[in-house]
């Protein structure tokens, strides 16, 4: 049971959740352009929407590209460079450490704005609220893994997370068969974010893979008012 339970959650759960990605996101955009967008509400409450702001997208993206860079950068490419995997461990643990600080401490900033400004609430919608309060819990996962990673400073650990995302990739069947002996706080990471992956096409979180690039050439939008408005018929 455990090791059906193993595959199902790391072996054919990260298709599903990549597949809804993939195809969500080019369907809503195809078939909402206009809700594609992160639905700002700046003029409440503006200073903590900043510091939150930019405290959460600065760890983020560190984060982010740390993860990617980290996970599938091939093992061999490391070994190559004479980058040992404890230092890859400790270089991970600092630099996801602070990057992490600062994520969650911003997303605990728009969180408390959005749950406790009644303004800010009644425009919220229930996704909004969701998937920042799934980030949140995501963030706090992340650290919680921490001092678990502080116990395997020899990298070994990482290299199985390595070889699972690149199997993943790779369409290896056996991929899960990587972690299927890691600690539960790591899986629990690894579920949370595979699903904060699936709903992402239907969250505020799409306007990620958008850059203002477009606004440069597009034509833009004209609204035009008529003057009969008030005009009466006798």
């Amino acid at each position: 049971m455990a090791d059906f339970l193993n595959h199902l959650l790391f072996g054919i759960y990260p298709y599903i959740a990549l597949a809804v990605l993939g195809l969500g996101s080019v369907i809503r955009y195809d078939r909402e352009p206009y809700s594609w967008r992160s639905g700002s509400s700046q003029l409440l409450r503006r200073k903590q929407l900043m510091w939150g702001s930019v405290l959460f997208h600065a760890g983020v993206l560190v984060i982010f590209f740390g993860h990617a860079g980290g996970l599938l950068t091939p093992i061999a490419i490391f070994d190559a460079l004479g980058i040992p995997h404890g230092s890859k461990q400790v270089m991970a643990i600092v630099v996801g450490g602070v990057a992490g600080i600062l994520a969650f401490a911003g997303a605990s900033l728009l969180l408390h704005r959005r749950l406790t400004d009644p303004r800010i609430r009644a425009t919220s919608s229930f996704s909004d609220i969701m998937i920042l309060v799934l980030l949140w819990l995501q963030l706090a996962l992340g650290l919680s893994t921490i001092p678990v990673s502080i116990d395997h400073l020899d990298g070994h650990e990482m290299v199985k997370f390595m070889n699972w995302a690149q199997g993943i990739f790779t369409f290896q069947g056996d991929a899960d068969s990587y972690v299927a002996d890691a600690h539960i706080i790591f899986k629990l990471h690894l579920f949370l974010g595979l699903t904060i992956l699936l709903l992402f096409p239907f969250t505020r979180l799409v306007h990620m893979l958008s850059a203002p690039v477009r606004y440069i050439w597009r034509p833009g939008y004209q609204v035009v008012r008529s003057r009969k408005l008030g005009v009466r018929h006798g």
